[in-house]
């Protein structure tokens, strides 16, 4: 698939148009892990728009992110930088042709004290 393609994929995937970004900062000042991150929020968007896409997927900001989505809170453009990192993942998901929980199989993973925050993220993260 080329980069281009991946690039799209991503945009698909997310539902985010990020030729709305105008590069204010909002949403990587508003990121808890934004020390963690290599590629910041606003970054990210910008690589999405450049098609970068290997970097991105190459990025530590794949498994640092946290899905709270106070990046997504905080742009007054609504691009959703969040958006763009979870698509990213699921492009990693899909790359490695990894497959998706069925609904049959989730019942005996789950434990009394699985955290219901944690149930919805990944609701919203393997949805797709």
């Amino acid at each position: 698939m080329s980069t281009v393609n991946k690039a799209e994929l991503i945009k698909e995937i997310s539902g985010v148009n990020p030729l709305k970004c105008m590069k204010c900062g909002k949403c990587s000042a508003s990121c808890p892990s934004f020390n963690e991150m290599d590629i910041k929020p606003h970054q990210f968007v910008s690589y999405v728009v450049n098609g970068d896409i290997e970097a991105l997927v190459n990025s530590a900001s794949l498994t640092k992110c946290l899905s709270c989505f106070a990046c997504i809170e905080r742009c007054p453009r609504d691009v959703k930088p969040a958006k763009l990192i979870d698509a990213a993942r699921q492009l990693v998901i899909r790359q490695k042709g990894e497959t998706m929980l069925s609904p049959n199989e989730i019942p005996e993973l789950l434990d009394p004290e699985t955290p219901q925050q944690l149930l919805v993220s990944a609701f919203r993260r393997y949805r797709r």
